[in-house]
C-alpha cells in the first residue's frame, strides 16, 4: 500500500460481477452483490511470488480492478461514492478453485498467504472511470479482458451496498470482480494484471 494509506483492515471482494465469468463456473448471476473477504495477510506487492499451496491441485488467477478507500465510508449513496475513493489499482484474486468448490464457503480457497497481489494505487485524478478495463495475461498470453461497463454492479453501487453492511476505512480495498477466462497457474508462470492507463501488476508463480 502507498505510505499515505494504512494497511487495509479488510479486503472486500465481489463474486460473479461479470456474466460470462459466472457462466464459465456454472453459476447464476446473483440478485445483489455477492461479498466475501480476503485477509490482509494474503497481500503481496508487484514482483513478489504467488506460492501455490500444497493443499490445492488447481489455483487460478482472477484479474480485477481494485478500489482503494480514501476516507471513512458508512451508508454512502452511490451518487457520492467516488468522493470516498483514494484511487484504483490492479489486483489478482488468486483462488484455489478446488478448495472453493469443496468448502462452498470462500475463505480457505481465497485466503492463503500470497493470494492477493495488489499493484500500485493511482489517484483518481485523470482516470477515465467510464472506460476502465482489466486485462490478465499468463506468460504474455491474454487470458482475461473485461470492461467496468460490463459489471453487473458498478463501482458506485458496490460502495453503496458494502458501506451499508460494514464501515469502510481508509486503506480498505474492494476487489470488484473478475471477467471470464480464469485458468490454472503452474510453477514458473508469470501473471500480469493490467488496467490500461493505471498500471500493470506482475507476479511469478512458485511451487510450495
Amino acid at each position: 500500500m502507498p505510505e499515505s494509506l494504512p494497511r487495509p483492515s479488510k479486503i472486500v471482494c465481489v463474486g460473479r460481477n461479470y456474466l460470462e465469468h459466472a457462466r464459465e463456473l456454472g453459476n447464476d448471476m446473483p440478485e445483489r452483490p455477492l461479498l466475501f473477504l480476503k485477509p490482509p495477510s494474503s497481500l503481496i506487492a508487484d514482483g513478489e511470488a504467488i506460492i501455490l499451496p500444497a493443499a490445492s491441485q488447481r489455483v487460478e488467477h482472477e484479474g480485477e480492478i481494485a478500489v482503494v478507500i480514501g476516507r471513512t465510508a458508512k451508508n454512502v449513496a452511490a451518487a457520492d461514492a467516488w468522493d470516498f475513493v483514494a484511487g484504483l489499482a490492479p489486483l489478482n484474486d488468486v483462488t484455489a478453485r478446488d478448495l472453493q468448490k469443496a468448502d462452498v464457503q470462500f475463505t480457505r480457497g481465497k485466503g492463503f498467504d500470497t493470494f492477493c497481489p495488489l499493484g500500485t494505487m493511482v489517484p483518481l485524478d485523470g482516470i477515465d472511470r467510464d472506460g476502465l478495463e482489466v486485462i490478465c495475461r499468463v506468460n504474455g498470453e491474454v487470458r482475461q479482458h473485461g470492461r467496468a461497463a460490463d459489471m453487473a454492479f458498478s463501482i458506485p453501487v458496490l460502495i453503496e451496498y458494502i458501506s451499508a453492511v460494514m464501515t469502510l476505512e481508509p486503506g480498505d480495498v474492494i476487489a470488484t470482480g473478475t471477467p471470464a477466462g480464469v485458468s490454472p497457474l503452474q510453477p514458473g508462470d508469470v501473471v500480469e494484471v493490467e488496467i490500461p492507463g493505471i498500471g500493470t501488476l506482475r507476479n511469478p508463480v512458485s511451487a510450495p
